[in-house]
């Protein structure tokens, strides 16, 4: 098996020569001559210098492939327009047209049957093992196609703490990044049943136990470039290599960068946006990552007068019944059985742990947006609302009751003493 190449530089960060020089150290003896390769990488939402890595990959393997296409994962996020495209690539129009001639660039799209393949499926069974009992329903290997067109896959992987995986990274790329909707909704519901809290930023969880064991059915061999960015956006890590071993590597160190440790909750905690996330959709991450920090009763405010919907996908359906905490859906499971898994995941996410009972939802925490999402619209949707002019950061940050956290969404927030 080949072997994990890189380091970490958690004090300087890593230069462009640095992570040139462990990429060429990774794809130096693989067999690529003449081959076609594929990229996957993640699109706008991730913090990650996507334009550096395909710069140093098309200079070390243009001359050598005979294609090297991209693939955004997008999940179930929209595709990304070619212009912005482009530009997270680091490409012009004309760069693509004159230059990289061998390079073609590709959305996923989830919602595409003909853009998709089965790979089998996993059995009931194995699902109950792999989830310890949680689920046993067997789980289609839907993904993209591309897959089986291509010699080789590359994987541009950033790792930090996901309310789903544990870790993000990896053959998360895999499913749900190139995945169709059914493994996607699964492995979505099977980690908001054992809630963000208890699995976001644990390294090993039922559900990397089964994208790892689904991508086992991938027969393209496959490289991962894994790495973690430090609050400076600086490349903190980076390892090459098998996606297992590779994103391993990473997650060790995004422990250690982005899982930050405090003595008490706060009643007061203001997470401020970054302007990658437009959506609620994707800037509920605030929460996924704030949510131990606020204490029982308290108030987490997600600020973002850039975010201007719940969701571009899925609003209209988040609409519909608006945010709760999971045991109002698992507890009245007749009327929610047909809804979409992955959005009852998110909407309970966002809302955070909490009761139902005797016909009373009593969430632990309130959640307030100060966003670009109008009152009436934050009212159906069963959350807070909080005009984003009347926010003073300033005073909160002087607030003894009040945390103020810069970047929302990235770093992870626990209590000392707590697993």
């Amino acid at each position: 098996m080949p072997s994990v190449c890189g380091r970490e530089s958690t004090d300087s960060g890593l230069d462009r020569a640095a992570m040139r020089s462990i990429c060429r150290d990774a794809l130096v003896d693989l067999p690529l001559d003449d081959r076609r390769v594929l990229i996957l990488v993640p699109d706008h939402t991730r913090h990650a210098p996507i334009d550096l890595f395909f710069s140093i990959l098309a200079e070390l393997l243009d001359e050598r492939v005979s294609a090297l296409d991209v693939l955004v994962a997008t999940g179930t996020h929209a595709p990304m327009e070619q212009e912005r495209l482009y530009a997270h690539l680091g490409l012009s129009r004309e760069d693509h047209e004159r230059r990289f001639t061998k390079v073609h660039l590709f959305n996923h799209r989830y919602d595409d049957r003909s853009s998709l393949t089965t790979l089998g499926a996993l059995a009931g069974d194995e699902v109950s093992r792999l989830t310890e009992g949680l689920f046993d329903a067997p789980i289609p290997l839907t993904l993209n196609r591309l897959v089986l067109e291509y010699d080789h896959i590359l994987i541009i992987s950033p790792v930090v703490p996901h309310e789903a995986m544990g870790f993000a990274g990896g053959n998360k790329y895999f499913f749900p990044g190139i995945a169709g909707l059914e493994l996607v909704e699964a492995f979505h519901w099977l980690a908001a049943v054992i809630t963000n809290p208890a699995i976001n930023g644990v390294k090993n969880t039922p559900t990397r136990a089964v994208i790892d064991r689904a991508v086992a059915a991938i027969p393209t061999p496959r490289t991962c470039f894994a790495f973690a960015i430090d609050d400076r956006h600086r490349l903190a890590c980076l390892f090459a290599g098998p996606p297992e071993q590779a994103w391993s590597h990473a997650a060790d160190v995004s422990a250690r960068l982005h899982i930050k440790v405090i003595d008490q909750p706060y009643p007061r905690v203001l997470g401020l946006t970054p302007s990658i996330y437009e959506e609620l959709w994707v800037a509920g991450k605030a929460m996924y990552k704030l949510e131990n920090a606020v204490a029982d009763g308290g108030e987490l405010v997600i600020y973002g007068p850039h975010i201007k919907a719940v969701s571009f996908v899925h609003g209209a359906q988040i609409e519909r019944v608006g945010y709760h905490v999971r045991d109002y859906f698992v507890k009245q499971w007749e009327r929610f059985a047909d809804f979409p898994k992955l959005i009852l995941a998110h909407r309970t996410n966002v809302r955070g742990v909490g009761t139902f009972s005797g016909g009373i939802e009593r969430p632990r925490i309130r959640v307030t947006l100060a966003t670009g999402i109008e009152r009436e619209i934050c009212e159906r949707i069963n959350l807070g609302y909080c005009d984003p002019r009347s926010i003073d950061v300033t005073a909160w940050r002087s607030a003894p009751d009040a945390l103020v956290v810069d970047e929302a969404g990235q770093d992870l927030y626990r209590l000392r003493d707590t697993p």
